[in-house]
């Protein structure tokens, strides 16, 4: 077996968005870097999640935004051209080859090594490439891990007999199923369940809870449980899955059996059940940690349990925001506190640096793609409650807004926004509506900056926009 190897200053184990990002950021401070990827450059987002999602959910979203408008509607009346919405699906990513990302590393002065990186000490990191090379690379300064997560799958008895669908299956399939059974009730759940059944599946939702996207407001799950009833989706809450089995034959039907003795068969069944973070087989032992875990992480995202401040880790894989855009955020300030470390320099003078890392704490913006969107940032109700602060909750009904009734007929939507009494700011916001998506970066805004009320209050919306909705939220708190 040959082996070399390789010095740098950086190190960055998988290239997604958040690893392309660390690498770009290090390499802009002047140091050499190199990143280290066993699948394709662009990584889940690009792939199996960001990209193929919303380019299947585009023409669903659109679709029933035509049909809200007088004049527009019977001309959206048919179905959707399937192969047309899959070949665009593949488009937008780009039909999972990657040499335009691999080409934008090298214009940014990244060495890449496609491989499979594991850690074998500090600041130590071995590579077996697919040709069986091992490539032996050690770091001057940082090693950084952004490999992400799978899908977390349940012990179902019989699961490993279906060969289920997770988020890669379910963005990246080449025919509609005729019948898609859903376990879960997230956000990954609600958008391929909205999918499918606008390109042609019977959607069966197995939901354990008693409501969709727990984690946000209980008016978000209830909006979008209605749209995707109206859409024609089965959904059965506080549902338990006991075994699965699938009929032999490659196009077998998957048989799921019930908790309450109830079955339902399928020809797809999606799990989407949570994450788990790409940990398993890094090498972690090697430097005291435990394979598996998520990863700790201070405000500069260097690893707290490893001594030196030599390791980091960077997006989901440290479970701080499981969203890309955060991911790509946190990759930022990690590259500049990298360099500002190699250099000796303080980290609060860095760009992006130490001053500026907390606000994935306070200001998370999220958008659900379904029908209707939900849009959220900072706190929910729920988490404000046991926050300890002095919350006013201020809900305004997104329909009555003059924005909503030329965006199309039978709008409905809800908002939501949260203030701090003693601060006189928002610490949180949920839109819930169509085109809702377009309001959240006004809200991350006023979260994250703590603009004072008396001040947003001079932020004036224009009419007739759904971003009115600022100003009537803000009216009916002053009363």
């Amino acid at each position: 077996m040959n082996e070399t190897t390789r010095t740098y200053d950086v190190i960055v184990i998988g290239a997604g968005p958040v690893g392309e990002n660390v690498a770009e950021r290090a390499r802009a401070a002047g140091l050499s870097t190199v990143i280290v990827e066993r699948e394709l450059i662009g990584g889940e987002c690009s792939f199996w999640a960001c990209d193929p999602s919303k380019a299947l959910l585009r023409p669903v979203v659109a679709r029933a935004d035509a049909r809200r408008i007088p004049g527009l509607g019977q001309a959206v009346t048919g179905p959707l051209d399937v192969e047309a919405v899959l070949a665009h699906r593949d488009k937008m990513s780009s039909y999972w080859k990657d040499e335009d990302q691999a080409d934008w590393l090298d214009s940014v002065d990244v060495d890449l090594i496609r491989g499979h990186g594991r850690l074998t000490g500090p600041k130590q990191v071995a590579v077996q490439t697919p040709d069986g090379e091992t490539i032996a690379l050690t770091a001057r300064h940082a090693v950084a891990v952004s490999t992400g997560t799978s899908a977390a799958l349940p012990p179902i008895p019989g699961l490993d007999t279906v060969r289920p669908w997770t988020s890669r299956e379910a963005t990246s399939a080449a025919k509609v199923p005729k019948r898609l059974a859903v376990v879960g009730g997230g956000v990954v759940a609600v958008e391929m369940a909205t999918a499918w059944q606008a390109l042609g599946s019977q959607v069966t939702m197995l939901v354990l809870e008693n409501t969709l996207l727990q984690r946000m407001e209980p008016f978000a799950g209830e909006l979008v449980t209605d749209g995707l009833r109206e859409a024609g989706v089965d959904i059965r809450f506080n549902t338990t899955v006991t075994s699965l089995a699938r009929k032999s034959g490659e196009d077998g039907e998957v048989q799921i059996t019930l908790a309450d003795g109830g079955q339902l068969a399928a020809d797809e069944i999606l799990l989407a059940t949570g994450r788990t973070p790409n940990t398993r087989d890094l090498g972690l032992e090697t430097i005291g940690l435990t394979p598996g875990d998520w990863l700790k992480v201070d405000d500069t995202f260097h690893v707290t349990d490893v001594a030196d401040g030599w390791f980091y880790a960077v997006g989901d894989v440290n479970h701080r925001a499981l969203m890309t855009h955060q991911g790509k955020y946190q990759a930022r300030i990690a590259g500049a506190a990298i360099g500002a470390r190699a250099k000796g320099e303080p980290i609060d003078d860095a760009p992006w640096g130490a001053h500026a890392a907390t606000a994935d704490h306070t200001a998370v913006p999220q958008v659900v793609f379904t029908t209707p969107e939900i849009a959220s940032v900072g706190l929910t109700s729920h988490e404000a409650q046991h926050s300890g602060r002095r919350i006013k909750t201020v809900d305004y009904n997104l329909a009555h807004v003059a924005g909503a009734h030329q965006y199309g007929q039978d709008y409905r939507g809800h908002a939501r926004m949260l203030i701090d009494l003693d601060r006189d700011t928002v610490v949180g916001v949920t839109f819930a509506g169509p085109g809702v998506g377009e309001l959240v970066h006004s809200a991350t805004i006023a979260v994250a900056g703590q603009v004072p009320l008396d001040r947003l209050w001079h932020a004036v919306p224009a009419f007739p926009t759904l971003g009115e909705i600022w100003l009537r939220l803000l009216e009916t708190h002053r009363g």
